[in-house]
């Protein structure tokens, strides 16, 4: 089958990220034909502009629509795109110039109908990005889910860097209206359908993340809240590491507590694994602002999803509640 591709990209009030993503696309060294469909999603303020400026260079496709949530503006796109393979990503994106003749080679040598790649800093971004990256992508933090090596036969793509075939999509019906989460929830549906997804860990794109520490943790935060929904629908794929967080928080008050009376051990175990984690981040960024930075990232990340976690699965697991009711904010009603 020949491969055509279609880049599946959604932008909310993001005109700036969208001059940045387009150029990286100019900058492409490749012979390969693509497309791309920018997905306005009501956007108040909007990348017409920019996508006009691109026209001449790039074969841009742009729609405006009400706002429905990234899944359902993707879904959206796909729809609407003339490949037979999509390409997701997000509007804060920059992909390397190498990016399309990775992917076309990994799915040359190993075809599937959806994959992940992973996603890194690049030089440019804020020491405050750096160290949100590593700790979203360390081995150290999060065991590598979003991207490490080891990860290739049951690895749920994200998707601020995803493909997946229009058969795959249409068999699908692409993406559900919770958001965060619609990406697993979207991997997991797939499996049940017996397609395959995989990574692809050359196929990596820079992250910018338009983040600050107190959106990290509402994101992290919404991320715990999503998983045991995830769970609820999916029970097959509970694992007994998304409880790790959860725990990390509840062991180190308690090791607090233990500490008050005199008891330093178990706050020993704590200081010995922020001191690995730095000397990891100082190696991996060569940043001792990173690495610093990076020490407080890691403990939003944790105690954010682990509390997010621990809420929701009372909330749904012990006390029954339905997720849309009760967690209305994580999802999006469709027009």
């Amino acid at each position: 089958m020949q491969l055509q591709f279609s880049f599946v990209i959604p932008v909310y009030n993001r005109p700036d990220e969208t001059q940045e993503l387009l150029q990286s696309f100019v900058d492409l060294k490749t012979n390969i034909d693509y497309e791309i469909v920018i997905i306005e999603d009501g956007s108040t303020v909007t990348s017409k502009t920019v996508v006009e400026s691109f026209k001449t260079q790039l074969n841009i496709s742009y729609y405006f629509k009400e706002n429905s949530g990234p899944g359902d503006s993707r879904n959206y796109g796909m729809k609407r795109a003339k490949g037979n393979y999509f390409i997701i990503l997000d509007s804060d994106c920059i992909l390397p110039n190498n990016y399309l003749t990775k992917v076309v080679k990994s799915l040359e040598a190993n075809y599937v109908d959806c994959f992940g790649g992973p996603d890194a800093a690049h030089h440019s971004f804020s020491n405050l990005q750096k160290a949100i990256n590593f700790s979203m992508t360390s081995f150290i933090t999060t065991g590598g889910i979003r991207g490490n090596k080891n990860s290739v036969d049951k690895f749920q793509p994200r998707s601020f860097n995803m493909g997946i075939s229009k058969t795959a999509f249409e068999s699908s019906k692409g993406f559900g209206i919770i958001h965060p989460g619609e990406d697993p929830d979207l991997s997991i549906r797939l499996w049940n359908l017996g397609y395959n997804t995989k990574l692809f860990p050359e196929a990596k794109v820079f992250h910018k993340r338009r983040i600050s520490w107190s959106k990290f943790y509402t994101q992290v935060n919404k991320f715990g809240l999503v998983r045991s929904i995830l769970n609820s629908w999916h029970p097959s794929t509970k694992k007994a590491t998304y409880w790790f967080p959860t725990f990390f928080c509840f062991g180190f008050i308690i090791a607090c507590v233990f500490a008050v009376f005199g008891i330093n051990l178990f706050l020993y175990g704590y200081v010995l694994y922020f001191l690995l984690a730095f000397l990891v981040a100082l190696v991996s960024t060569k940043n001792i602002v990173v690495s610093i930075l990076a020490l407080a990232a890691i403990g939003i990340q944790f105690f954010g999803y682990g509390y997010g976690f621990f809420k929701s699965t009372l909330a749904i697991g012990v006390f029954k509640k339905n997720p849309q009711i009760h967690f209305p904010k994580l999802f999006f009603k469709l027009k």
